[in-house]
């Protein structure tokens, strides 16, 4: 019985590749996945590229500007994670209104129950359909952050590339 559901698929992704449009390597932009650049083809009002996008596991955009990040931080509209070392915050600084969560405790931090998050991180425990923006020094340690609440099935997460550095740059500059 599963099998016979499985063949009613069995055609569709053939043609949909059969009906798309192959771009030679020199007119693929730099940065595009292999797929997505190679498949461009419109079905329905959506592009087979839009199409496909929904079988990843990771949202199609991950990356907060410092705009995007000051706008969800003034609309209260994102939690945002400090994944820096408590030490380094003190030292540096941190974005106001950010919990600090120290990259080696994100795991287990996101699987604590409310009471026990806002006990040991002194904020609200983010839910899985919350927006959460991870942030670091500069954009690696988030990144990593990002990945692991993906995979324990956050599904708004997003991850400040520029951090601290670049957040201090852009406040010194107005």
């Amino acid at each position: 019985m599963a099998l016979r559901g499985c063949w009613r698929f069995a055609g569709v992704v053939p043609r949909l590749l059969w009906r798309s449009t192959v771009l030679p390597a020199s007119s693929v932009p730099r940065g595009r996945s292999s797929v997505s650049s190679l498949v461009n083809t419109h079905h329905g009002g959506k592009t087979t590229e839009s199409l496909l996008r929904g079988f990843s596991s990771a949202p199609p955009s991950t990356d907060v500007s410092y705009e995007q990040l000051k706008q969800l931080l003034n609309g209260r509209k994102a939690v945002v994670i400090d994944v820096r070392e408590p030490w380094e915050l003190r030292e540096y600084g941190s974005i106001p209104g950010s919990i600090n969560v120290p990259l080696g405790q994100v795991n287990t931090a996101l699987q604590l129950g409310p009471e026990d998050f806002s006990e040991k991180y002194d904020g609200e425990m983010p839910q899985q359909t919350d927006n959460i923006v991870f942030t670091c020094l500069a954009g690696i340690r988030s990144k990593t952050a990002l990945n692991t609440a993906t995979s324990l099935g956050y599904k708004d997460v997003q991850h400040y590339p520029g951090g601290w550095q670049d957040w201090m740059k852009n406040e010194q500059q107005k």
